[in-house]
């Protein structure tokens, strides 16, 4: 696996030395065999966007796809480049907006812990490069191991060069309570927009036309430590470039009756992909699972 990792690692940083004005044309030439040839993941992107939008024609979801396949290939290229980034050229192309308040709210509620909620939307690797704006708060992202060791080595590696944590998924709460022990505030993002195992889904909603369960450790950690939470609204201001917005979920969780917080991150994490639909991933099979397998336990069978 160290071979695997060494060739991979020279590989990429090697093409990231490249200018991204030419790694866009890389991106160009990977769109077309990638949709038209491989056709990598189409039924189930089709598929995800027929059920989404039931309100849409055939022809406005093959726009969709067409779009969203460009922008997969755009942020396969800005991966890769990161891995010679320059923090100034990193803080030129991801901004974020509405961190003054979030500083402000959280010296005034005299919290400790600021959760961020996020999907996987627009370039979301490029969100760990808050840390840069936020020098004297501890940040850090959750995380979900790789089953391919190498590959989790490297986007450990490319994760973590901003400076802030990677927190493995199964030691969420104690590695936030053992930050929380600390001098620094402490802010953390969930991307929590994939589908749970079945033995999480204990509540559903309606999410882009379809009943969808999320994962309910954000809520659930949320609570637990009193914190803040933060919706992360990213928008692509241009090729290259993104602009996020910190918006205020609640400052007051345990206020919230149960699920609720899930279900707001789920309307948020909604308004913002019908907004602009092309921009999220819609090649991970989100409902290979069903409301309807969940309820008779057929699962337990498998």
């Amino acid at each position: 696996m160290k071979f695997v990792y060494y060739i991979v690692f020279a590989s990429w940083y090697v093409l990231s030395l490249l200018p991204l004005r030419v790694l866009y044309g890389v991106s160009d030439l990977l769109y077309f065999p990638l949709f038209y040839c491989v056709k990598y993941r189409r039924r189930i992107v089709h598929k995800n966007l027929v059920n989404s939008f039931p309100e849409k024609s055939e022809k406005e979801i093959l726009h969709i796809e067409k779009q969203f396949y460009r922008f997969f290939c755009d942020y396969v290229v800005e991966t890769i480049k990161l891995f010679s980034m320059s923090k100034k050229e990193m803080m030129r192309r991801m901004t974020f907006g509405g961190l003054d308040k979030v500083k402000a709210d959280l010296e005034r509620e005299n919290k400790k812990c600021c959760f961020l909620y996020l999907g996987h939307y627009c370039n979301w690797e490029y969100v760990a490069s808050m840390q840069y704006w936020l020098p004297e708060i501890h940040c850090g992202q959750i995380y979900h191991p790789l089953y391919n060791k190498a590959f989790d080595r490297l986007f450990l590696k490319l994760r973590g060069q901003f400076g802030g944590d990677n927190i493995p998924m199964k030691e969420t709460l104690r590695h936030i309570l053992r930050l929380s022990q600390g001098e620094k505030k402490v802010m953390v993002g969930f991307i929590a927009d994939q589908a749970p195992g079945w033995q999480a889904m204990e509540h559903w909603t309606t999410f882009l036309n379809q009943e969808t369960a999320f994962f309910l450790g954000t809520e659930r950690i949320g609570k637990k430590m009193d914190a803040a939470i933060y919706y992360v609204n990213i928008k692509r201001v241009k090729r290259g470039y993104y602009h996020a917005e910190l918006e205020l979920i609640t400052l007051h969780p345990n206020e919230l009756p149960q699920y609720r917080l899930t279900d707001m991150y789920s309307e948020h994490l909604e308004k913002q992909i019908r907004e602009a639909p092309a921009y999220w991933l819609w090649t991970h099979n989100r409902w290979k699972r069903t409301k309807k397998e969940w309820e008779t336990g057929s699962w337990k069978w498998w």
